[in-house]
């Protein structure tokens, strides 16, 4: 509690630093500054509440520490204006309107959330402001969008990661449980069922999380009694603890996995002993001998933002990072914060060296990646089991 009131307490006190002289609305968006030709106001689009709050902050906290680290563009001070989508299509498009029309941001981060981010692309895409999306691994969230960016892997790659390291366990039979509504966790599903299958694997069992639903035991039982050996559940964080925990006090020894939405400690805290065992794909290790040299001046600089060493750095804090540094590597290179000039310097991107990796765009937009990092739960404590690429 002390070690989480401790890096609250910093993230104020940098707000107020980054925000001087800038007066903050209700919600915690900073409003304009009184001299707006000294700032750039780059907008962050996140939940910080509802389902995916939990990660979504994980996300912000990234964004925040790269302003602190690289708070200046062009000359002029960067400043963030957050607002929160709260894990809603609906809400996500009255904050996405704020962003363009009210706020007057020249580029825009987010969204941890496929959903949110693909209701939102059209109104960043209309109004030609740039959006670099962190986490968000649905295809749809860059398809026909030629505004949208994001510096992570997609769907179908991690459900081939994630299909392919089943297999070679020596897992023939899986069930896949999704929830209703949800483009990330029904479009990973589904691409996991289809590289599973491929790769000589039968489905024995599908299972469908309805909004709201918190009880899990009749889809459980259904699962335990259709002999799957593995079970791959791709869900938001608040779903998944009580999931896991459910299903072992069944009886499930299954193999339980899912995608990078479950690299969250609020799992573990639900789910207690219950996580330990379950297996993820995810976008980052701290612990990365192949390292950057800036993801090696991140790793201790981000843990003391956090607030001490024995903070664990969930990898899309760092993918937040990335995107913050590789949209403000282009409004430099663009010389410029007109919308049309940034999308163009993201699209000249070469390959800018984050700490995620190297990042390069395709022609949707997509971040040219082919490596995942596979982990697991130890003890209560994410440990990371492999590294796996995939070839294109």
């Amino acid at each position: 509690m002390k070690k989480k009131l401790l890096a609250v307490l910093m993230v104020a006190a940098m707000t107020v630093a980054t925000l001087a002289g800038c007066g903050k609305s209700s919600d915690g968006a900073a409003s304009a500054s009184a001299d707006s030709g000294d700032v750039i106001k780059i907008g962050v689009f996140e939940p910080l509440t509802g389902e995916n709050g939990g990660g979504g902050s994980q996300e912000v906290d990234g964004i925040k520490y790269a302003n602190q680290v690289y708070p200046e563009v062009l000359g002029k001070k960067i400043e963030l204006v957050v607002v929160d989508n709260k894990s809603d299509k609906g809400e996500a498009t009255t904050a996405a309107t704020r962003l363009v029309e009210q706020e007057g941001v020249v580029a825009v981060l987010g969204s941890y959330g496929s959903g949110v981010s693909i209701a939102a692309g059209d109104i960043f895409k209309n109004a030609k402001v740039p959006a670099m999306g962190c986490s968000c691994t649905n295809p749809m969230v860059t398809q026909g969008n030629e505004y949208y960016f994001r510096t992570c892997f997609l769907d179908p790659f991690q459900g081939t990661v994630m299909a392919n390291y089943c297999t070679q366990q020596g897992f023939t039979k899986a069930a896949v449980v999704y929830q209703n509504g949800d483009d990330y966790s029904t479009g990973l599903a589904n691409f996991f069922k289809t590289a599973f299958t491929e790769a000589g694997g039968e489905i024995v069992n599908e299972g469908v999380i309805q909004t709201n639903d918190s009880d899990y035991n009749s889809i459980l039982t259904n699962i335990k009694s259709s002999g799957a050996e593995v079970i791959f559940a791709p869900s938001s964080i608040q779903v998944a603890g009580a999931f896991i925990k459910q299903a072992r006090a069944l009886g499930i020894d299954a193999l339980i996995c899912a995608g990078d939405t479950w690299e969250n400690e609020a799992i573990i805290d639900v789910a207690g002993e219950a996580a330990n065992g379950i297996v993820l794909s995810t976008f980052y290790d701290e612990n990365d001998a192949s390292a950057s040299d800036e993801a090696k001046k991140f790793v201790p600089g981000f843990k003391e933002y956090l607030g001490g060493d024995d903070n664990i750095i969930p990898a899309v804090s760092a993918l937040g990072y990335d995107a913050y540094c590789v949209v403000r590597d282009a409004i430099e290179r663009a010389g410029s914060t007109d919308g049309d000039a940034i999308r163009q310097a993201l699209v000249d991107t070469k390959e800018f060296v984050g700490v995620t990796g190297a990042i390069k765009f395709d022609e949707n937009g997509d971040a040219d990646k082919s490596v995942a990092i596979v982990k697991t739960v130890e003890n209560g404590e994410f440990k990371y089991l492999d590294t796996v690429e995939v070839a294109k």
